[in-house]
């Protein structure tokens, strides 16, 4: 799970593989916290605490092991600070997008919240991308940006007399916040690793909900740790799920691929999780998809695809401009 085997980067195709399993497996996590909503009182932040506390739990011995085994050569260290940074920035970012989706699956159902976040956080991403790392958007990644809010703005503007599943303001509000979250979380990541940091994403997703457990332990305990549940058994084992695939190892195979692909990138294959999410949403919680709700989401989704298309070939470009450059250096040479 390391960034890095014997010294060498993680390779790209992995790393999309990585993301694309991360993907899969949040998809499902809003529908355990969907079942948990509905076997005891469990509120998002309560929700997120547990969450962060089992992930801690299942990586420390994991990481122990990974260390005993590692050689004693390896890349250079980063500097205490930086790392402290990532570690801060990646456990504050992971508590805002977690408990605020979670806020969002309560307040307007599965599948509309997972639709609003992982839709509007390919949109935050690319812009931030070009602010902040130079990452050219194109004409297409512009266009693409604007279909992305003309479909959040038709969930926004859908009003469904309260249906199960519809949209409400205060969900989508929620949801919106959520994907801030996590564009922050994709961008300190991928800066991070163009500057030669962040190589052991195991330590920074064990630290970063260190760090998450205890931003979120005072207002978990003013909601109550343990909030009264119908079914303990059921209660226990979906935490127990929720913790380990969703959580501890797909936020770990998470960070190692995003430290390798293009923020925009990384982002845009999480949509694999909203397709899961709703499938599950309409499958397992009689969610019922209305014609508002499925039009922004085709909307959304398409513009998202279209920026997939454009960073395609935005990558394609950028590879073969620097093999040109290497060739051309190994020549002159």
């Amino acid at each position: 799970m390391s960034g890095r085997t014997a010294g060498r980067p993680l390779p790209v195709g992995r790393g999309l593989l990585y993301v694309a399993f991360a993907a899969t497996a949040w998809g499902t996590a809003g529908a355990a916290a969907a079942l948990l909503y509905r076997v005891g009182d469990f509120g998002p932040i309560t929700l997120s605490f547990w969450r962060y506390v089992g992930g801690l739990v299942l990586l420390l011995p994991v990481r122990a092991i990974g260390r005993r085994g590692r050689p004693a050569a390896g890349p250079v260290a980063e500097p205490r600070r930086r790392v402290v940074r990532r570690i801060l920035v990646t456990g504050v970012g992971l508590t805002v997008f977690q408990s605020a989706y979670f806020a969002s699956v309560q307040s307007t159902g599965l599948a509309v919240g997972t639709v609003v976040t992982l839709g509007a956080s390919p949109v935050l991403v690319a812009l931030g991308a070009r602010l902040t790392m130079g990452e050219r958007l194109g004409r297409a990644g512009a266009l693409a940006v604007l279909g992305a809010f003309a479909g959040l703005a038709v969930l926004l503007l859908a009003d469904d007399g309260g249906a199960s599943g519809a949209v409400r303001p205060a969900g989508v509000g929620w949801a919106l916040l959520s994907a801030a979250g996590y564009a922050c979380i994709t961008l300190h990541t991928r800066w991070t690793a163009r500057r030669g940091g962040g190589t052991d994403p195991l330590t920074t997703t064990m630290w970063a909900f260190a760090v998450g457990a205890v931003c979120l332990l005072p207002l978990a305990a003013m909601d109550g740790l343990w909030p009264q549940v119908h079914d303990v058994g059921r209660a226990l084992s979906l935490l127990g799920y929720l913790a380990s695939v969703p959580t501890a190892l797909a936020y770990a195979l998470y960070f190692a691929g995003a430290a390798v692909v293009r923020a925009a990138t990384a982002s845009v294959f999480t949509l694999i999780e909203p397709v899961a999410a709703g499938a599950l949403a309409v499958v397992l919680l009689g969610e019922r998809l209305t014609v508002s709700t499925v039009s922004g989401t085709v909307i959304l989704i398409g513009a998202v695809t279209a920026l997939a298309i454009a960073e395609t070939r935005g990558a394609r470009t950028e590879w073969a401009v620097h093999r040109a450059a290497r060739e051309e250096e190994a020549v002159s040479s």
